[in-house]
């Protein structure tokens, strides 16, 4: 995707629904196996810290902005679609997904320009977003990777409009390309939700502090 990509504008949308301010999650999560860490994570939410605590940040480090950032707890989800050119399945693993809005159904997701593989993906009719299972890392891990067969072990079948529906994942969502936002060093892609389901059922993959990891408890 060329850092050139110019905006447009999606149709008006509504807030996603939020939890309340007194949500705790009551569940701990632990690290996957295979994955980088052992230590579990305390599951209740710390109190607020107060304003005053600490210095303004003027200069803001890659380094700090991951660390900070990191705490916030996400699902892993795998964007699909059958390649064009090859007819084969293609996809990407990311954590920046969210819902953006019930009417119009919109979804949206972030990838970066580095990305060899969203520009074959953005050009496709449909793209499937499956949410992964726990027992999916090394389906996370094989979408990660340059190069290859990303698909030579990973089982699909296929959605509605044709995209690959990953064996395992707890859902899938349909969808087509939108719009797109240049953020940075991302891109910023709201997609139109054509169809979806439940898939699979079982505990979602999650990503915390640059681990891979489940619920426990």
């Amino acid at each position: 995707m060329a850092d050139t990509a110019h905006a447009t504008t999606a149709p008006p949308y509504t807030s996603a629904h939020r939890p309340s301010a007194g949500q705790e999650m009551r569940r701990h999560m632990t690290a996957t196996p295979n994955g980088s860490a052992t230590t579990p994570v305390s599951a209740p939410l710390s109190p607020p810290v107060s304003s005053a605590v600490g210095s303004p940040v003027s200069d803001i480090d890659g380094m700090r902005f991951r660390s900070v950032l990191g705490r916030f707890a996400t699902g892993v989800v795998a964007i699909t679609a059958i390649d064009q050119e090859t007819d084969k399945p293609i996809g990407l693993a990311a954590n920046s997904f969210t819902s953006v809005s019930l009417d119009p159904p919109l979804v949206a997701f972030c990838v970066a320009h580095t990305s060899s593989t969203w520009p074959r993906l953005r050009v496709a009719d449909r793209l499937c977003i499956n949410i992964l299972s726990e027992p999916q890392l090394d389906v996370c891990r094989q979408l990660s990777m340059k190069g290859g067969d990303k698909f030579a072990t990973i089982g699909w079948t296929t959605s509605p409009g044709g995209g690959p529906v990953i064996e395992e994942a707890l859902a899938w969502i349909e969808c087509s390309v939108e719009s797109e936002y240049p953020a940075g060093d991302h891109m910023i892609v709201v997609a139109r939700v054509h169809h979806l389901d439940k898939h699979h059922e079982g505990e979602p993959l999650l990503f915390y502090q640059g681990v891979y990891g489940r619920f426990d408890g």
